[in-house]
């Protein structure tokens, strides 16, 4: 099998737009699960950092190649751009063992013609790699940010404008940097009981980290699947990022409480919040399709939970029985993502300043929406895990002057090194400045 040709048709289907990166590699690693760890590891790697460094690739291929890579044909391109990432980031790997193998991965997709045009670029950029001449720190920082980070220069400028130049680059930095798996485990689990799995983990040789942040969340690395550890299916622990975590904190729930979450798959916040009603009360768990609810009740059986219920239901479109009932509901909106591009790269290319205005109409039309489902004195929490005014900030403003709620402090229900970041009664989470995933929230209570 040739791992390369596999990686160059990853890129090839990502290039056409119809597929997100994550899921696509997830899915091609599954039909080639006979393959070893090592052989997996190196398509992973590639594909994966074939769209985390492409604008920095296609910017050092600018140099090197007298066709621009925007006029390349869409084969030769990724080709080259797979072939660049590993001369400039896998040193352990022969530079001629990469130039003859995208020249054979060439002639074997019928391009002869271009053999020497690859290998001649591909000869050049490991000749004179040391040579490129990048944008200049000092007098085009933002432009150097945008080619050294890989991140469109717009959105560069966004964050800049946003969280000024040092949060901005910490931002940027971290969306590079390898990522964990975050774990809730159970609250219920005896101390004893949590340090066994966690020492069965460790055997395993997982990389274990505590949380600093909740004394029940755990970071994860070196996991070749979740489902193998040891605890998962006796539903001893659930994956979900402390960020997630935090909102159900805030939340402040009770025993007795009605909890209605209304984007709730694939069902981390909803399970976490019947764990914390203790058995009394209950969580109506919502998503708007069959396919998003099916992950809900999945993780549901697993975990054991019996005080919650899950339903298809659009949260845009108003459910009469649930008027007037939710104590606390949980509103995780969809948003634009920016703040977990760290762990779907493709997302910066595929945002657009246009696309954050219209997921914000999105926004309105949910929280106006659901809003109605909560009791006179009861708490919603609005929650994105992006980091941009419009849909954060801005949001929170206008759910107290268009809908008739009032802010509610959250600083009391959080760790105590995350109080002092607390603006306004709303919380943002960035990436490279706190450690967890880019995260907004926001506590209210209904006049």
């Amino acid at each position: 099998m040739n791992l390369r040709e596999i990686v160059l048709d990853i890129l090839l289907e990502l290039s056409r737009g119809n597929e997100y990166s994550n899921i696509l590699i997830s899915a091609v690693l599954d039909k080639y699960d006979y393959l070893d760890g090592r052989e997996k590891a190196f398509i992973k790697r590639v594909s994966e950092g074939c769209i985390e460094r492409r604008i920095q690739i296609d910017y050092v291929l600018d140099q090197f190649s007298k066709t621009p890579v925007r006029k390349m044909k869409p084969l030769i391109r990724e080709l080259l751009r797979m072939s660049t990432y590993q001369l400039l980031f896998m040193e352990h790997i022969p530079d001629a063992a990469v130039c003859n193998e995208a020249v054979k991965l060439a002639k074997k997709r019928k391009f002869q013609t271009l053999q020497g045009y690859v290998n001649g670029v591909l000869r050049n950029i490991a000749r004179g790699r040391e040579e490129i001449v990048y944008p200049d720190r000092k007098t085009s920082f933002q432009e150097y940010l945008s080619v050294h980070y890989s991140t469109p220069l717009w959105l560069v400028e966004h964050f800049v404008n946003c969280y000024g130049e040092e949060s901005c680059e910490k931002i940027l930095q971290a969306y590079l940097e390898r990522k964990s798996v975050g774990v809730r485990i159970r609250e219920t689990l005896p101390q004893e009981e949590q340090e066994r799995l966690i020492t069965a983990w460790e055997q395993a040789d997982i990389c274990v980290r505590r949380h600093p942040y909740l004394p029940y969340a755990v970071e994860l690395e070196g996991v070749e699947g979740i489902r193998r550890m040891e605890g998962y299916e006796e539903g001893l622990f659930a994956v979900q990022d402390v960020s997630s975590m935090l909102l159900v904190e805030a939340a402040g729930i009770r025993p007795g409480d009605m909890v209605v979450d209304v984007c709730a798959a694939p069902g981390g916040k909803a399970l976490h919040a019947a764990d914390k009603l203790a058995g009394i009360g209950q969580v109506i768990a919502c998503d708007v399709t069959e396919y998003k609810t099916a992950r809900i009740v999945e993780n549901q059986t697993r975990l054991g939970t019996q005080n919650i219920s899950v339903r298809v239901q659009d949260a845009r479109i108003l459910e009469s029985s649930l008027l007037e009932k939710a104590d606390v509901l949980l509103a995780d909106v969809p948003c634009s993502g920016l703040g977990v591009i760290g762990r779907k790269q493709d997302i910066k290319y595929r945002v657009t300043p246009e696309s954050l205005r219209e997921i914000n109409c999105l926004q309105r039309e949910i929280v106006a929406n659901v809003v109605k489902y909560v009791k006179p004195g009861g708490i919603m929490l609005y929650s994105t895990c992006t980091m941009n005014p419009l849909e954060n900030e801005e949001m929170a403003a206008w759910i107290c002057e268009e809908l008739g709620m009032e802010k509610v402090n959250i600083a009391p229900f959080l760790p105590e090194v995350l109080r002092r970041d607390v603006r306004e009664n709303t919380l943002q989470l960035l990436p490279g400045v706190h450690e967890t995933d880019g995260f907004f929230m926001a506590k209210f209570r209904k006049r």
